[in-house]
């Protein structure tokens, strides 16, 4: 994750096969025929077509033109009948659009009945198998905007899009035009580290809302390090107990009860968001040494810890009570958690020898796979004997030695796959540049353009994109302690992250990114994002 040591310092192009590409030739004609001239009460002047080319990530294909839909005090949203999952996603697009329109949206659970001209509609489609879990079609003119998908997922992206269409200020006019529309990776993550301060479900549910937006369909919580415990654990109450009463600093700290988890879980979830848990091990465990004095070889506690220091802490590999205790909590982190990962960390275990690691690793994977879960696991995991099916978290820089890299695509090569975080593209706790107040440095500035200019299809030798679930914006929180902190470390990078993971790769240029991200102000503003005005793009 971190080659840190302290605060030391300042702080190929590829178009989507398969179901897209029938997608836009078989569909987008099709959603240009001229519809009824039903509703002109309705129609409004032909809006800005260019609100097409300010779509962040960047859809699959777009083609402008034709009258916009405005949206009044008729307008309704209408779902799919019987679909509660639908009329879900209805009430939260709804909710969204009300601060920039004014109007109170009415929702319907059926897209049947009144005029042809009366709003919006969430339609599912068992024949459109063809555009995949996510993929959606929108189409917006002056008899309205229908998005259609084969899942509740699809048309929550569709909806997702369909605000990016409405104006934050002025006429609530949608454009007219037509999208087509999938994904390029099946993962598109977020992470933020509650472990080294503290943030609540509350906060962390703001978070995820602006990073939905941009179509994040992953929220990775490292739960758990040498500072602070934050998740409670019934078999061993003193983790959260005493073991989240600090913070770096020397904060207070805190823990979220199993309750809250279950909230931050079903609120997700309701976005189309996976959560995935980390408990880190057998390193950054400090917090849970301190707490239990079995866990250490010696029998003896430590203090708790509230420095910034890495790789000093390890579980005792050869204590038998240290498995039970791994196997506890995964067990109960796991009934809590609905999404397919558990996360178990394994970087920077210095303290830890090899041997020993690869023993733990291979227990601690053992543990994962009997809750019925997938392991994720930070990449240096490849060196210690991966199990099949294993998910590792690419955390390197761009100048990592490329034996590093090596065993990773090794592991590529027995099964497993790779989620991208390199840390001097994505790691959004890293300074824009010499001035940023937070921040860290040890893996170099990062921009606002060098967090977008990679790809991740083709970023490690010898890992084909196949191999690849996707990307992971990180949000370490070493010296980011405060939601405004986190707004400007994570925006706007965040937003050129999710569009790599979702966006195909002949859509990625920085040339129209700047321009598109620059169209995002005003809205992030609306959000009440304090993002870093990044001096490479033209902000509106």
């Amino acid at each position: 994750m971190r080659l840190l040591s302290g605060l030391n310092g300042p702080r190929g192009p590829r178009r989507p096969s398969g179901p897209l590409g029938l997608l836009a030739l078989a569909v987008c004609a099709a959603l240009l025929v001229p519809v009824s001239a039903a509703g002109a009460g309705q129609r409004a002047r032909a809006a800005d077509p260019t609100a097409y080319d300010r779509i962040v990530p960047a859809p699959a294909h777009t083609a402008p033109g034709g009258p916009g839909y405005r949206l009044d005090a008729r307008t309704v949203i209408r779902t799919t009948a019987g679909s509660a999952a639908a009329r879900g996603v209805g009430e939260l697009l709804a909710r969204a659009l009300r601060p920039a329109t004014g109007l109170a949206l009415r929702v319907s659970g059926t897209d049947a009945g009144g005029s042809a001209a009366d709003g919006i509609r969430l339609r599912l489609d068992a024949r459109a198998a063809d555009q995949g879990e996510e993929g959606y079609r929108l189409r917006a003119d002056g008899t309205g905007v229908v998005i259609t998908a084969y899942r509740p997922a699809g048309l929550f992206r569709g909806a997702q899009t369909l605000r990016q269409l409405v104006p934050v200020t002025g006429r609530p006019v949608v454009a007219g035009g037509t999208v087509a529309d999938a994904p390029r990776f099946p993962y598109r993550g977020a992470m933020i580290d509650i472990a080294r301060h503290f943030f609540t479900v509350e906060q962390v549910k703001r978070y995820l809302d602006r990073l939905a937006l941009y179509k994040v369909n992953v929220l990775h919580l490292h739960l758990t390090d040498d500072q602070g415990w934050r998740l409670a654990v019934d078999s061993w109450p003193r983790l959260a107990e005493h073991g989240g009463g600090t913070e770096v600093g020397g904060g207070p700290g805190g823990y979220w009860t199993k309750a809250q988890y279950r909230d931050l879980v079903r609120y997700a979830g309701e976005r189309y968001v996976e959560v995935v848990p980390e408990i880190d091990m057998p390193g950054h465990v400090n917090a849970a040494l301190a707490s239990y004095a079995e866990l250490n070889c010696d029998g003896v506690a430590p203090a708790r810890y509230t420095g910034t220091k890495v790789g000093f802490s390890s579980l005792c590999v050869a204590k038998e009570r240290t498995y039970e205790f791994v196997a506890d909590v995964l067990r109960e982190v796991a009934e809590l958690t609905p999404g397919r990962y558990l996360h178990i960390g394994g970087d920077e275990a210095y303290a830890t020898p090899h041997a020993d690691y690869a023993t733990f690793m291979g227990r601690a994977q053992q543990a994962v796979v009997a809750q019925g879960k997938t392991v994720l696991a930070w990449h240096q995991l490849a060196g210690a004997g991966p199990v099949s099916g294993t998910a590792l978290q690419y955390w390197g820089l761009d100048r990592t030695p490329a034996a590093e890299k090596a065993k990773v695509a090794g592991a590529v090569r027995a099964g497993a796959k790779v989620v991208l975080s390199p840390a001097d593209r994505a790691y959004l706790d890293m300074k824009y540049d010499a001035a940023t107040r937070p921040g860290l440095s040890w893996a170099g500035y990062v921009p606002v353009r060098r967090a977008y200019e990679w790809d991740p299809g083709a970023y490690l030798a010898g890992v084909e994109e196949a191999a690849v679930l996707g990307v992971e914006a990180a949000l370490w929180t070493e010296t980011v302690a405060t939601t405004a902190d986190a707004d400007l470390m994570a925006f706007p990078r965040a937003l050129g992250i999710a569009e790599l993971g979702w966006s195909p790769a002949s859509a990625l240029s920085w040339d129209a990114y700047r321009l598109r991200l620059a169209a995002q102000g005003p809205r992030l503003t609306a959000l009440g994002v304090g993002y870093y005005r990044a001096p490479e793009v033209p902000w509106a």
